[in-house]
């Protein structure tokens, strides 16, 4: 072939200057015996020599077999402003229209899953990582509990405003003490040896989440001197305690109830909700919450047909308890296996190794009502970070950057994303500051503009902000009222 000829092929790519060096290059490269090289993936008669000089299968341009070239065409159809990052197949039937290579598919899925900006931004379009592990199903009773705080209930007349729900973890039988925000670690311990410890003596193990309170010096100090293990679940992930956030699900349904029904404080419902609670069937044990827990059935005002009473004698009612554990024990086994082969059918055996490069997720949390649902652009991901541990069967320890030593270093598989490298790649810092949930808190730095929206009944005060770490394009219209609540050194 002629120079010209490469020219024209290089012009039907739909570019108007053939650099120096291609040229060059290409004037090398292209000869008869690469016309028959392609010949020989199909039979002859599927390419055809145009008159310009461009060879043809079917009406697609036959792209050469040369790096640079072929990368330019990818990049184009994928990183220019008119194409928006596709994905691999969008992207492959864009390009098979016009142009053809051995291999083409492939090496297009193999270059969306090298883009830097589809790895931080784009979702996983798969099913979540980790399989379920349960916890070991304990021995005995009130030996292994999970706690949990529920907060943001309305003040009663006594101050409090949340609940610690603690649940254990054999009977499911669940304590509900009512609590305050401001409530001091001495105070929350004091609370937990009179209803905890005075009734069911000294655990083994508590299972919770990284709460504050759960985390600081004195909380696992004064465990420590008692003999039980704390075991924190990973970072933004409550799967691990699922049994304290699944009861206090229960719990607000309860509190909506009761409040309807009965007016008045929820505190003083409380102990009936407990009771409730602890009264009714548990589908994982087979039996009441109260028969698991005493062996016998709790009598309400409900059982009016009951005309006399069973007495069991000390050695008899022995036997009833512990073939009642037997009993439970076996039940949770059941409902564990039963649970793990649901889970594991919507989850994916996923696993790194160390030394590995991986995205973190992360999640935008403003705290205020966003027109223009700005905190939704941000990446999906950050990072990348190095794999320095692995931790159980599902979780993994990160080498974080010092700016993040304040959050937990082992994340739940299900949070991490492997990184494809490719030598293009380079990372822009982004100064976001990450709370200990992986979350992180836009920050107003500046008014823009100012308006009224007029709606039929009333007028909305609005205006423009701008946000930190990001620009005036990106600014949004908010509620002046609700970013005087958020923000209020912003008027100052």
């Amino acid at each position: 072939m002629k120079l010209q000829q490469t020219k024209a092929v290089y012009q039907a790519l739909g570019t108007r200057s053939l650099p120096g060096k291609w040229v060059k290059h290409f004037g090398k490269e292209i000869k008869p015996r690469k016309y028959r090289v392609y010949t020989k993936q199909g039979p002859e008669a599927e390419f055809e020599l145009r008159t310009d000089g461009a060879i043809v299968k079917q009406g697609r341009l036959c792209v050469l077999n040369i790096s640079e070239l072929k990368g330019a065409i990818l990049e184009e159809a994928h990183n220019s402003a008119y194409a928006m990052h596709p994905g691999s197949t969008k992207m492959y039937r864009t390009l098979k229209k016009t142009y053809w290579w051995p291999g083409m598919k492939r090496e297009i899925a193999e270059y969306v899953d090298r883009c830097l900006i589809c790895q931080q931004v784009k979702p996983v379009r798969q099913r979540p990582g980790g399989l379920l592990n349960p916890l070991p199903v304990p021995e005995w009773k009130w030996e292994h509990i999970t706690m949990d705080f529920l907060f943001g209930l309305p003040r009663t007349s006594r101050g409090f405003d949340g609940i610690w729900v603690i649940v254990d973890r054999l009977t499911k039988t669940a304590q509900f003490i009512p609590i305050k925000a401001t409530s001091t670690l001495d105070q929350l311990v004091k609370l937990y040896v009179d209803r905890i410890v005075s009734q069911h003596g000294v655990l083994m193990s508590i299972v919770s989440d990284r709460d504050p309170r759960f985390t600081s010096k004195f909380w696992p100090s004064v465990q420590k001197a008692m003999g039980t293990k704390l075991k924190f679940s990973t970072a933004f992930h409550p799967l691990t305690d699922g049994q304290s956030e699944r009861t206090i699900q229960t719990l607000e349904d309860m509190l909506r109830a009761c409040v309807l029904q009965f007016k008045g404080n929820w505190d003083t419902h409380l102990s009936l909700m407990e009771f409730a609670y602890n009264n009714n069937y548990q589908s994982s044990i087979d039996m009441t919450l109260f028969e698991a827990l005493y062996g016998r059935p709790c009598r309400t005002p409900v059982c009016w047909n009951e005309v006399g009473e069973r007495k069991l004698v000390g050695p008899e009612l022995v036997q009833v308890t512990s073939d009642n554990i037997k009993l439970i024990k076996e039940n949770l086994k059941i409902a564990q296996d039963r649970q793990k082969s649901y889970a594991d059918k919507r989850r994916r055996d996923l696993e790194f190794q160390i030394g590995e490069q991986v995205f973190l997720k992360s999640s935008p949390w403003r705290g205020v009502l966003h027109f223009g649902r700005k905190g939704k652009l941000s990446p999906r991901y950050t990072g990348t970070y190095q794999i320095i541990k692995r931790v159980g069967l599902a979780a993994y320890r990160l080498e974080l950057p010092t700016e993040l030593a304040r959050i937990h270093d082992v994340f739940h598989v299900s949070m991490l994303r492997k990184y494809i490298s490719d030598p293009s790649h380079v990372f822009q810092v982004q100064p976001i500051e990450l709370k200990e949930d992986l979350s992180y808190r836009e920050e107003a730095v500046q008014i823009l503009d100012r308006k009224e929206q007029v709606l039929r009944n009333k007028t909305i005060q609005l205006m423009r902000v701008l946000w930190r770490h990001h620009g005036i394009e990106e600014a949004t219209w908010e509620s002046e009222d609700q970013m005087r609540r958020s923000y209020p050194t912003l008027f100052t």
